[in-house]
């Protein structure tokens, strides 16, 4: 039974006091007992060792106090020399006495009475086990030979006089100025230096060899020459110098002797020292030393930590980290763990950056490193992932390690951190700026699709540029081109502005057009005193305040900019040009009473005298006058506005009322109900009213819901955009939303095919089910015929992402090579394929379309070279492929993240541009096409002032297309050489046969495999086949005329004819011979007001937020869609 008594707990201690008072004694005879911690400390040689070792600076102070005494004792001896009178004689007596006074010989009994104490106390606390270890020290044994002695003389006075080599002391002081450096670095805990600690042995070496000859010749010579100390210095000085005047040396063979031991010593000893100097020297020169304290207060510096420095990475953070004028006077300091490359090292040698970039090797997560690079004193520390590894989640963890241990030394020092996959971004939520890789570069590729060349538009802006590009270039596109890629965005607050200023209280459309026409500036959002958040293009209703920060896209910022005052040239314009017809009225005066205020004519001196000038229309041309534009108003007019009309989906006004309901059925407009990742903005999109099952997303696999198995089979109205990547990693989810986004036209919607190598997992189907008509299919752009099963034939755009698995090549820029060939088979079989690229290397771009004969592609690859040396950032800018925006690398984009140093808001506005960031009330990126009916507009400005007045759209740039004059390549003259040798008559084929042949090639190992295949395959038919008339040797003859005469083009054609055919895939949609290869695409961005406007130009424009514009009831109405598609349930996210 068990004993319920024992089991009751003791009671509290306020019940003790009434237990004693009662005679309860029970308490008293309590097991419990009191134990003492950390008693081996207490003992006296624990307490001793403690005072004498353990403790920082009581250690200290004894060892200065060991070093003094050393120092005292040597100076006692030269004392001695100095007061001894030498006297006559060759007596070897001399050596082994000397006279010492009494009272020097009482001090130097009194130090070596200390020293040999403290000594042998050290030894004591410091024994573990081996006594003769601490004996056979050579500290221990020179102390006896200099301390016994004058202990042994107290009790024999006879020895007095008796010669100690009080000057070896000198070798314990240096021993002791050792152990006092390495316990200064302890005391005041600061990182101790190999590199001063090494100069300062060799230093005190070296002294100690001088001091112990100079003493060593001084006594041995005392029965020859009788040298005093400054002759010995003097000896000393020149035979360890190597000179040998041979002046003064020694006479008696003991000093000869010495003088040779001491010699072989300096031979040894020094060399050792010098060597392991020199070792660290470049051990330093490779981990970079320190940044100096006092150059951190007073100069300013920003930190780049990186995993691995590469010459491009480097040179591209310098160049546009030196662009901007205020930050000349910066310092970079570089901290990476591995060892300076050699191009880097040769680069950082230039007088350029050698004064203004430190490298140090260290590692940003220990405390030593980032106190060298005195990051708690930085200005900014950019910290960058390494992209170039195959785990692209594992270089986001090193970055993640990193921004937090930055943090956690210098938590005032601002962030900016690159990261490479979304689902890592919120772990470093608390850096200033982050730039996430995967999300830009989707929203891109996605955009591109949409707004052509929207990649190349963001590049440029995020570059700093002058505009200088391509001035020189004798051709006129490029020219232009050059010249707009000199736009940035520019921030000003309105009252301080000269561009601006004047539009306070007027609508934000008023004062964009306006600006743009007086000042060539393009206005293209706004930030609120009180409203920390960008509103790009915020509509017509939104008015101007004086403390509104402006943020507009210009050659440079108005501060920079110098303003003429034209008044008088304004006035003789007037006079002189501006009145015509009877009524003697100014021509801008008559244009505005007729409501079209197209261009200012005041302001045209800022235009080229050839430009374009309106005239007044006269009574005759009355039936067939211009449409007129109507003026900008100061204040919006709200009936006016349109932008209303795209939440409504215009494209559903044209349908029947059957077709309607049944796609109100179909899609609905509201947020996505799941996100892959956290930190994804939520964005209004189309979505379905229920998830689709996971088995209807598969393309090419039937299932019991439908039962196509290939892109044809579904009858798409639109045209495909493939996405051919190697995994559904998170960041594609911002691929479908840009394309899916609310403003967008149901009728416009293109089915999105995601083309990948490896499986994708449940996760992100969940996250994909929701969009309507988006598909996958498990494949790869290697194999053609993945590639026919997935739609590529009536496909308006395949974009390739660049495969993580490359990322490891040796080469560097070897890890595009599977990427471009792989773009360039699709290139040459689906010639009218719209092809977009994203590569690793911007270096690469120049193997994108490549032709190896065609001269302007050779005369770009000279114009680029000529850029680079006159030291252009964006010298790649004129290949084709880049221009046009069908190729871009996502590294072009790691100058964001460098540019928001001084423009803070540029990450905000480029994710408000791609769609990444949806902010209530801000304008969304779009573009729109120049048709024939459009052209009556005629100027960029009349087109400007037309948008603004009707929709309130901002053009912000021009997506130019043109006719490229060029040498006729290869394939074009086999081309146009067959077609021309089929009309002639069936007499002359040999002869054009041969002029073929010279056209094409003169080497018959020139041909494709194909067509040698065929040649010998007809020979063949032509040798084994019986004897036939001549009629048939002629059939044979014209079939092996028709399969030479094929140009490589008909080959690949049939060659994909064949395997669709084999596939069971209709043939009709894939048009063989369409190419686009003669043309040539560019971007002008902010063109100036008097820009003609070109059949085909796209456009691009900022609309407003259409849910601006909408009652309060309406919102409710559109978002009706989350209550179907649960939005109130918890989102799913993959940590």
């Amino acid at each position: 039974m068990v004993d319920l008594e024992s089991e009751v707990p003791p009671l509290p201690p306020r019940y003790r006091f009434r237990d004693l008072l009662l005679g309860d004694q029970g308490w008293q005879n309590d097991d419990r007992v009191q134990v003492e911690f950390y008693m081996n400390e207490n003992t006296f040689k624990e307490r001793l060792k403690l005072f004498f070792i353990k403790n920082q600076r009581s250690s200290l102070r004894i060892r200065l106090f060991n070093f003094s005494l050393k120092l005292l004792s040597c100076l006692l001896y030269i004392i001695r020399v100095l007061l001894e009178n030498p006297s006559q004689g060759n007596e070897w007596s001399h050596i082994f006495w000397v006279n010492r006074s009494l009272p020097l010989w009482g001090l130097q009994v009194s130090v070596a009475l200390i020293s040999l104490f403290e000594t042998i106390l050290l030894g004591y606390l410091s024994y573990k086990g081996n006594i003769w270890e601490q004996i056979l020290r050579i500290p221990f044994i020179l102390e006896i030979i200099n301390a016994v002695p004058f202990i042994i003389s107290i009790f024999w006075p006879s020895l007095r006089n008796l010669f100690v080599p009080v000057f070896l002391n000198c070798w314990l002081a240096k021993h002791a100025l050792e152990n006092m450096i390495n316990d200064l670095h302890r005391a005041i805990q600061r990182t101790q230096s190999a590199m001063f600690n090494q100069v300062l042995i060799l230093i005190s070496t070296l002294l100690c060899l001088i001091f112990t000859c100079i003493c060593g010749i001084q006594h041995l010579e005392r029965i020859g020459k009788k040298l005093n100390l400054f002759d010995s210095l003097y000896f000393c000085i020149v035979t360890f110098s190597t000179v040998g005047f041979g002046d003064v040396t020694p006479e008696t063979w003991s000093s000869k002797l010495f003088v040779v031991a001491m010699i072989c010593v300096a031979l040894v000893v020094l060399p050792i020292q010098f060597e392991q100097l020199a070792y660290l020297w470049m051990e330093r020169q490779k981990s970079g030393g320190n940044y100096s304290r006092h150059r951190a207060q007073t100069e300013k510096h920003v930190v780049l930590c990186v995993s691995s420095l590469k010459i491009d990475l480097l040179m591209d953070f310098l160049n546009e980290f030196y662009a901007h004028p205020r930050l000349q006077d910066y310092y970079v300091v570089i901290l990476c763990p591995t060892e300076m490359d050699v191009q880097v090292r040769r680069v950082l040698q230039i007088p350029m950056w050698s004064q203004r970039v430190i490298y140090l090797q260290g590692s940003a997560l220990k405390d030593q490193d980032l106190l060298r690079a005195k990051m708690d004193d930085a200005e900014a520390c950019f910290i960058l992932s390494s992209r170039c590894e195959v785990d692209r989640t594992s270089s986001d963890h090193q970055t993640i390690l990193r921004a937090w241990a930055v943090k956690d030394f210098a938590p005032n020092c601002p962030l900016y951190v690159q990261i490479l996959k979304p689902e890592n971004k919120f772990h470093i939520k608390f850096a200033d700026h982050v730039v996430c890789e995967e999300e830009f570069k989707y929203a891109m590729l996605a955009l591109n699709c949409i707004c052509p060349a929207t990649s190349t538009l963001i590049t440029l802006l995020v570059h700093t540029s002058r505009g200088q590009e391509g001035q020189q270039s004798p051709e006129q596109w490029q020219k232009m081109y050059g010249r707009c890629s000199g736009n940035e965005v520019y921030h000003i607050v309105l009252e301080e502005s000269t561009f601006f200023a004047e539009y306070e209280g007027k609508s934000f459309t008023y004062a964009s057009f306006h600006a743009h026409k007086k000042f060539g500036v393009c206005l293209i959002g706004v930030r609120r005193e009180d409203n920390k958040n960008i509103l790009l293009n915020p509509g017509p209703r939104c008015i101007m305040n004086a403390t509104d920060i402006c943020f507009y896209i210009n050659i440079t910022k108005e501060e920079n900019s110098a303003f003429k005052n034209q008044d008088q040239q304004k006035k003789s314009n007037v006079s002189r040009s501006f009145y015509h017809g009877p009524s003697r009225l100014p021509v801008h005066s008559i244009i505005a009473s007729m409501g079209t205020v197209a261009i200012d004519l005041q302001d045209t001196s800022c235009r080229s005298t050839s430009g374009p000038t309106l005239s007044l229309p006269t009574e005759g041309s009355k039936e067939i006058r211009r449409p007129s534009i109507a003026p900008v108003l100061e204040v919006a007019d709200t009936s006016s506005i349109q932008t209303c009309d795209l939440l409504s989906d215009q494209s559903e006004d044209e349908t029947t009322p059957d077709e309607e309901i049944s796609s109100n059925l179909e899609y609905a407009k509201g947020y996505p109900p799941y996100s892959p990742y956290i930190g994804s903005s939520p964005t209004f999109c189309h979505l379905l009213h229920e998830k689709v099952p996971f088995c209807c997303l598969r393309l090419d696999k039937s299932c019991q819901h439908n039962y196509y198995e290939d892109a044809k089979a579904y009858g798409f109205k639109n045209k495909l955009i493939i996405v051919a990547a190697e995994t559904a990693g998170n960041g594609l989810y911002n691929f479908i939303v840009p394309l899916r986004a609310y403003y967008r036209p149901k009728k416009e919607l293109n089915p999105i095919v995601l083309l990948l190598d490896n499986p994708p997992d449940m996760h992100f189907l969940d996250a994909i089910c929701w969009f309507p008509m988006v598909y996958y299919m498990v494949g790869s752009i290697d194999n053609l015929d993945d590639l026919l099963r997935c739609g590529v034939t009536f496909a308006a755009n395949m974009v390739v992402v660049d495969k993580e698995s490359t990322m490891s090549a040796e080469e560097d820029y070897m890890a595009d090579a599977k990427t471009i060939v792989n773009v360039q088979t699709l290139f040459r079989l689906f010639s009218s394929l719209s092809i977009i690229t994203e590569l690793t290397h911007p270096a690469n771009m120049r193997f994108m379309q490549f032709r190896a004969k065609d001269c302007y592609s050779l005369a770009l690859s000279k114009l680029e070279k000529k850029e680079r040396e006159k030291g252009s950032n964006l010298a790649f800018m004129f290949r084709l492929p880049f221009a046009a925006g069908r190729v871009f690398s996502i590294s072009m984009l790691d100058t964001l993240l460098y540019q928001s140093f001084v423009k803070d808001y540029m990450i905000s506005i480029t994710r408000l541009l791609l769609g990444l960031d949806t902010t209530p009330g801000s304008g969304f990126l779009c573009s729109m096409k120049i048709t024939e009916d459009d052209l009556w507009i005629r100027t960029y400005a009349r087109l400007y002032q037309k948008l603004c007045s009707s929709t309130g759209d901002v053009p912000i740039g021009i997506y130019r297309t043109e006719s490229q004059k060029l040498t006729t390549s290869e394939s074009q003259i086999s081309i146009s050489v067959e077609e021309w040798e089929d009309t002639k008559d069936c007499k002359e084929q040999g002869h054009h046969r041969s002029n073929h042949r010279n056209s094409t090639s003169s080497d018959q190992s020139d041909h494709p495999l194909l067509r040698r295949k065929s040649m010998q395959w007809a020979r063949r038919l032509s040798r084994k086949g019986p004897k036939h008339s001549g009629k048939t040797a002629e059939k044979i003859t014209q079939q092996r005329l028709n399969l030479y005469r094929r140009s490589e083009r008909q080959e690949l054609a049939e060659l994909v004819n064949n395997r669709m055919k084999h596939l069971g895939l209709s043939t009709a949609g894939y048009d063989e011979m369409n190419d686009h290869q003669s043309t040539l695409s560019y971007i002008l961005i902010n063109p100036s007001p008097d820009t003609r406007l070109e059949l085909n130009d796209v456009v691009y424009l900022i609309r407003p937020d259409p849910l601006a514009y909408l009652p309060n009831s309406e919102p409710s109405r559109k978002n009706s869609i989350c209550n179907t598609t649960g939005q109130d349930s918890r989102e799913e996210t993959q940590l």
